[in-house]
């Protein structure tokens, strides 16, 4: 088992020949500005500062990488959709991925994060339908389920599936319920 608290932030690349060197097999975060993958990266790895998280969406400009217990990378993408100060993150992000996506060796599994509370918008498609077409390993993983109720999680569920989503690929976690956690470690020391 892959022990989570002994994570480490490794570095910032704006592009993926900056990425660090090493063999580690890497777990790419996606998602939303606002959908919180440095709260993820926190709970996760059971530390309150090792993600900076911010109160303005679009912080994340560049590929962070962690070093989780020197067995994988998880690597935090910019956001898409929204950020303050008319900055372009889905140009961004497009530019960004699209040279990790066609360069990357090692990536495993992308965990697509998304709001519990929200639709999938179009964004959330196109790159759920960019991942599938292109044949990744992907999750998504829907963050705040804390705020959300049994009928509220069954639309949510109906939702998915209506995209072609098998609910074998989705997992619910809330950073006020650790326990929720468990399922996302577990998935990813496989």
């Amino acid at each position: 088992m892959i022990n989570f608290s002994n994570t480490n932030f490794v570095k910032s690349a704006p592009s993926l020949k900056d990425a660090p060197q090493g063999q580690f097999p890497e777990v790419l975060l996606v998602g939303r500005s606002n959908v919180g993958k440095s709260s993820l990266i926190n709970a996760l790895c059971n530390k309150k500062a090792l993600a900076f998280t911010s109160s303005k969406p679009g912080h994340t400009r560049l590929l962070n990488y962690y070093n989780v217990d020197d067995k994988l990378y998880l690597v935090d993408a910019p956001g898409y959709g929204y950020a303050k100060g008319g900055f372009n993150l889905d140009k961004l992000f497009g530019e960004m991925m699209e040279d990790y996506f066609s360069h990357v060796t090692r990536l495993k599994v992308v965990l697509v994060l998304l709001d519990s509370r929200r639709e999938l918008n179009e964004d959330d498609i196109e790159i759920i339908d960019y991942l599938k077409e292109n044949k990744f390993n992907y999750r998504l993983v829907f963050t705040k389920v804390d705020k959300i109720n049994q009928s509220e999680k069954h639309k949510l569920n109906q939702n998915i599936k209506s995209h072609g989503v098998s609910l074998e690929d989705v997992i619910y976690v809330s950073t006020l319920k650790p326990r929720t956690f468990d399922v996302l470690r577990s998935e990813l020391s496989k």
